[in-house]
């Protein structure tokens, strides 16, 4: 089943085409560039929370070794006037 179209059907349903593949090429470049955007949050992300993790490690390494050693730390020690 094949239509006849006039040459002006033809170009109004091509300029209807062209014009919905700009619209989606537009929104194709933005949402890539909202994806790059996350990506790059999400390495920063993923860097703090490797240097929080390492923080953290460090701390309770020096909480545990602290207590093995019997000595305590001067920020846990309380003021002479309590």
């Amino acid at each position: 089943m094949t239509q006849d179209f006039s040459p002006a059907e033809l170009a109004q349903h091509l300029e209807t085409l062209e014009s919905r593949l700009a619209y989606q090429e537009h929104w194709l470049d933005t949402l890539d560039q909202a994806v790059a955007q996350q990506e790059r949050r999400l390495e920063k992300l993923e860097q703090i929370s490797t240097l929080m993790r390492e923080r953290l490690r460090e701390q309770h390494q020096a909480l545990h070794s602290g207590d093995s050693q019997g000595a305590g730390r001067p920020e846990d020690e309380v003021p002479p006037h309590y």
